[in-house]
């Protein structure tokens, strides 16, 4: 599985611990950024998460700011990408195994560098369940981005 992963200056060091777990875990990593502490903008790098999605050079996202609130503010802007900020094992998996998120988000300044390699893992084994009543929801979810898009 290709994973793209980006980070702002807050989530830099985090990024750092994770981008060596994904290696020893044998995922194919596309790191777009940022490559230091210096102040930088997340929503950048949310776009260029979602980017490397859409266009298919990776079939999920770790995006890391501090909170990870901004991060998953600013992705969730993207039609087609489901993120959302996991602080816990159950919630990376069951935002897969239920509402098919593509995007973690992470807060470095919330969670733990174990905590955060732990949640990582979950995610990405994480698959979607394809249960009807998940399927009804997204295409309603589905709905309701295409009726505001057109607004």
């Amino acid at each position: 599985m290709q994973v793209a992963i980006g980070a702002d200056h807050g989530g830099f060091p985090l990024k750092i611990v994770l981008l060596e777990h994904l290696k020893t875990l044998g995922y194919a990593i596309r790191d777009v950024g940022t490559y230091g502490v210096e102040p930088v903008d997340y929503p950048d790098y949310a776009r260029a998460v979602a980017i490397a999605i859409l266009e298919g050079r990776a079939e999920r996202g770790i995006l890391i700011c501090g909170s990870g609130v901004g991060a998953c503010v600013a992705l969730n802007k993207v039609p087609k990408i489901r993120a959302a900020i996991c602080h816990d094992t159950f919630s990376a998996h069951q935002g897969v195994e239920d509402d098919d998120m593509n995007v973690l988000c992470l807060g470095a300044r919330i969670v733990g560098t174990e905590l955060a390699k732990d949640i990582v893992t979950t995610y990405l084994a994480a698959r979607f369940s394809g249960a009807e009543r998940h399927v009804r929801r997204l295409a309603k979810v589905a709905e309701i981005e295409k009726e505001f898009l057109k607004r």
